[in-house]
């Protein structure tokens, strides 16, 4: 009842300040009667105005050319704020700036949504000018929430996750990420509040759960003007079960008679299994004494043809079982040994093959110059020898060659 009896006196204080102050304008519109034709150039200035609810607003009006007029701001509902350096509004969130003939500036603190709304900045000339500044408040989203996440999650099974946010304005963006890579196919739905003034947005992030997905981190991050760029983050750590995969890895690529071979069976799986179970053949482990599992490791020493066969490791846990398998075939040194000789007699016949070819080559090559011999004419002709000189030795020889037998030398 008290709290109502003073908004009621404040509200009837406001009607009467604003009364007041109308007397005030009327009293000045007559003693500025004479001024109206030098008032013709000034007319106030104003811009509009954004905050973040919670946050503070500097309404300023201006006026380049100002003749002592007096300069009024009031808010959405026409009610008086300041009237020059005079408080006309008992709200004190609302303060004095600065106030001249140029200029009335005034804060409002504390901005709450039912603050937004046009407020007027008025030069009281005649007749009198007014200039309109609209207050935007930006309504802050509430920090996320993820729902729909029931831990473990069985391999297979489809998952909902929905992120939500109440109380922004306008309504807030929502985007999903695993892992840092963004998830773009999503569902996205906004509502307007109770108070028709802000909205509740959410979204539903809908996949299949994979075993890749364990320990994957899914975030849901909401941007906002208001946020100033540090969006509002929620994380949810998936946790997904799965039936085991299994490998088997040998210690040696060629296992021979009298040596030990170690097979390692790799089992990954959630929840872990353990222990893994080995056989041979379908049936136990033959050899106890020789063949020795350790944990995942199965040890067999001096290995022997019987232990030649097919090896199982099998691993289990609460969501199933898997298994695989590994062939081993024991190899005699001795039989590798032996098959060095043949090694180095087939590289002697390679050698002699190519020998071989050689020699025959340069036989058939000497075959072919010798069909194509050369021949050529010496000097030697007959009767040249007795020839006293040269000059006659060459003419003797040319008068002989049709009948002279040639001296010829054969070239290969």
């Amino acid at each position: 009842m008290a709290a109502g009896r003073e908004t009621s006196l404040s509200y009837i204080w406001g009607k009467q300040i604003t009364r007041f102050f109308n007397i005030i304008r009327l009293h000045q519109a007559a003693a500025t009667k004479n001024k109206v034709k030098g008032s013709q150039g000034q007319f106030p200035l104003t811009q509009n105005v954004t905050v973040v609810e919670g946050g503070t607003a500097n309404l300023t009006c201006r006026v380049d050319q100002n003749d002592n007029t007096s300069l009024q701001w009031s808010n959405p509902a026409q009610q008086t704020l300041y009237f020059d350096d005079k408080k006309a509004l008992r709200d004190n969130r609302i303060e004095l700036v600065r106030a001249s003939w140029h200029e009335l500036s005034i804060s409002v603190s504390d901005v709450s949504l039912s603050d937004e709304g046009q407020y007027t900045c008025s030069l009281f000339t005649m007749p009198v000018k007014t200039s309109k500044a609209f207050l935007t408040v930006l309504g802050v989203p509430e920090k996320p929430q993820i729902s729909g996440f029931t831990s473990p999650v069985m391999e297979g099974e489809r998952m909902q996750l929905t992120c939500k946010t109440s109380g922004s304005k306008p309504a807030a963006d929502i985007r999903w990420f695993k892992n840092d890579k963004e998830i773009k196919d999503v569902k996205y739905l906004k509502e307007e509040d109770a108070n028709r003034r802000t909205f509740t947005v959410s979204s539903t992030l809908d996949f299949r759960a994979d075993r890749s997905d364990d320990g994957a981190v899914v975030r849901c991050r909401v941007d906002h003007e208001s946020l100033n760029s540090t969006p509002q983050i929620a994380m949810q750590v998936l946790e997904i079960h799965y039936t085991p995969s299994v490998k088997i890895i040998s210690s040696s690529s060629w296992p021979e008679e009298g040596q030990s071979i170690v097979l390692t069976c790799e089992s990954k799986g959630k929840p872990l299994p353990e222990p893994v179970l080995w056989t041979k053949d379908g049936g136990e482990l033959p050899d106890p004494e020789r063949m020795v599992v350790n944990g995942r490791d199965l040890r067999i020493s001096f290995l022997n043809k019987t232990d030649n066969g097919t090896y199982r490791c099998e691993a289990t846990n609460p969501i199933g079982q898997n298994s695989t398998e590994y062939v081993l075939i024991v190899h005699d040194p001795n039989a590798l040994a032996g098959q060095t000789g043949p090694d180095h007699a087939l590289i002697g016949g390679i050698v002699a093959v190519v020998v071989f070819v050689t020699l025959c080559s340069i036989i058939l090559l000497g075959r072919y110059l010798a069909r194509h011999k050369g021949t050529y004419l010496t000097n030697e002709a007959k009767g040249a020898e007795d020839a006293p000189d040269a000059d006659t030795a060459i003419i003797n020889a040319e008068g002989s060659q049709v009948n002279a037998e040639e001296k010829k030398e054969y070239f290969i």
